[in-house]
C-alpha cells in the first residue's frame, strides 16, 4: 500500500478563457498530481499539512487544519505565470492528535520531494508545521552545509517544549535537534511584536544567537537596511528554509489567523524580502502557516496566501 494518501485533484478547477489560448491559463490548468512512483521534471511540489493540533495545545483558536484546501481553492483560479511544473503531492494529516507522527510523515514527504529535485512548498496548518518541514530538509541534507531559517513572524515560537510540542515550540525543537546532532542553529525572526513575546522569549532568542527585527522597524523606508541585514545572514548559510507565519501581516490584510497582529508588517515589505531570498539561489524549502479559514472574511486572507504562493514560486 502507498505510504502517502492519494492526491485529490478535484479542487483544481476554475475559469476558462479559450478565446485567449495558452496565454490565458490559470493554476488549475497546469497543476499535476505528484507521481509517487517514478520521476518527473523538477518543479514546485505543494504539500498540505492539515493540522492545528499544535495551535490547540498552544491555547489558540483552532481551524488552521482547513487551510491547505482553502488556499488551493483560491490558488486554482490564479493566473499562471510560472516557467516550471507544479505538482500537488496531497496532504499530511494529524491523526488522533499524534503530532509527533504527523511531523514524521511530513518530514518524509518533504525529504522525498527534495531527493527528486523539487522545491517543496508546504501549506500549513499551524506553525507546528515548521518542525516537520525543517526535519524533512535536515533528513535530505544529512549534514551537508549550513541551513539558515528565516521566519517572518510576530512571534519567536521559541517556547520550551515541556511535555508536548505545540505551535509555539518549533524553533526551540529545531535548536535542540541541532545541538543533538552537532550542527549550527542559524535562525532569523523578522517582524517580531514586542507585545506578543515575553522577556523570557527575548532572552532565549539572544542566548541562541537569533537575529531578529521588530515589526516597527520593518517599514518601506527601512528596506535598504533590511536587505543588507538579510545579505549578511544569507552569506553565512549554504541552504535556506523560509517559513511565513501569516500573523506577521496586519490584521486588516490577514484577519484569518489565530492571533491577528495589532500592527503587523506590510506586504510592500514582505514581498521584496521574499524576492531577495529567492534570488540568492539558496532557498530549498518554504511553508505558510497559521491561516485559519474559519476566521477569514470574504476569503481575504486566502487571497493573500495564494498571492504569497505566487511570489514564492515565480
Amino acid at each position: 500500500m502507498d505510504k502517502f494518501n492519494p492526491v485529490d485533484m478535484s479542487v483544481w478547477q476554475g475559469r476558462q478563457d479559450p478565446e485567449d489560448g495558452e496565454l490565458a491559463l490559470r493554476w488549475h490548468d497546469k497543476v499535476q498530481p505528484w507521481p509517487q512512483a517514478g520521476r518527473a521534471a523538477a518543479g514546485v511540489a505543494l504539500v498540505g499539512f492539515a493540522c492545528d493540533e499544535g495551535v490547540r495545545r498552544n491555547k489558540g483558536r483552532v481551524g488552521a487544519a482547513g487551510a491547505p484546501l482553502a488556499v488551493r481553492k483560491l490558488l486554482a483560479n490564479t493566473a499562471w505565470h510560472l516557467g516550471r511544473p507544479v505538482y500537488d503531492s496531497g496532504d499530511v494529516h494529524c491523526e488522533d492528535g499524534d503530532l509527533d507522527a504527523a511531523h514524521g510523515r511530513l518530514a518524509e514527504r518533504v525529504a522525498s520531494l527534495l531527493d527528486e529535485g523539487h522545491f517543496p512548498l508546504v501549506l500549513g496548518g499551524g506553525h507546528e508545521v515548521a518542525f516537520g518541514s525543517w526535519s524533512g530538509l535536515n533528513l535530505h541534507l544529512a549534514g551537508r552545509g549550513r541551513v539558515g531559517i528565516i521566519n517572518f513572524d510576530a512571534h519567536f515560537d521559541l517556547r520550551m517544549k515541556l511535555e508536548q510540542a505545540s505551535s509555539g515550540t518549533p524553533f526551540f525543537q529545531i535548536a535542540e535537534q541541532c545541538a543533538a546532532q552537532g550542527t549550527q542553529f542559524t535562525y532569523a525572526c523578522l517582524g517580531v511584536a514586542e507585545t506578543a513575546n515575553t522577556r523570557a522569549l527575548f532572552a532565549r532568542a539572544e542566548a541562541l544567537g537569533v537575529w531578529h527585527v521588530l515589526d516597527e522597524a520593518m517599514t518601506p523606508a527601512e528596506l535598504p537596511a533590511l536587505l543588507s541585514g538579510l545579505d549578511a545572514f544569507i552569506a553565512r548559510c549554504d541552504h535556506l528554509y523560509l517559513t511565513i507565519d501569516l500573523d506577521v501581516l496586519p490584521a486588516a490584510v490577514m484577519p484569518g489567523v489565530s492571533a491577528p497582529a495589532a500592527r503587523g508588517v506590510e506586504l510592500a515589505v514582505i514581498e521584496p524580502l521574499i524576492a531577495h531570498i529567492r534570488a540568492s539561489g539558496k532557498l530549498r524549502l518554504a511553508d505558510l502557516a497559521e491561516y485559519n479559514p474559519s476566521l477569514d472574511q470574504d476569503n481575504r486572507s486566502a487571497r493573500v496566501a495564494a498571492r504569497l504562493v505566487h511570489q514564492l514560486t515565480k
